[in-house]
């Protein structure tokens, strides 16, 4: 038997490199994310980039997968702006 590497939903489609990053992608989506308003309830992915709480309502725009992007945490540093996570 072959050896079996996690692929998602792909099958054997689009080659093991692509396949592998968009498990990688797709994880990092479903992660459990902290509220920066409340930093108690989870995030829930709404739309592409849209993140809102479950516990709070606040709702806010982030990242496509993620709801805070590296260079989003690097403005935010440079700027100066306190940030609340």
């Amino acid at each position: 038997m072959a050896r079996r590497k996690p692929s998602g939903s792909l099958g054997v489609r689009y080659g093991f490199t692509l396949r592998r990053r968009s498990v990688a992608v797709m994880a990092r989506r479903r992660l459990k994310y902290k509220c920066p308003n409340c930093a108690r309830g989870f995030l829930k992915r709404v739309g592409v980039g849209i993140w809102t709480c479950k516990k709070c309502g606040h709702t806010f725009a982030g990242g496509a997968y993620e709801p805070h992007t590296k260079s989003g945490l690097t403005s935010v540093r440079v700027s100066g702006i306190a940030s609340t996570t």
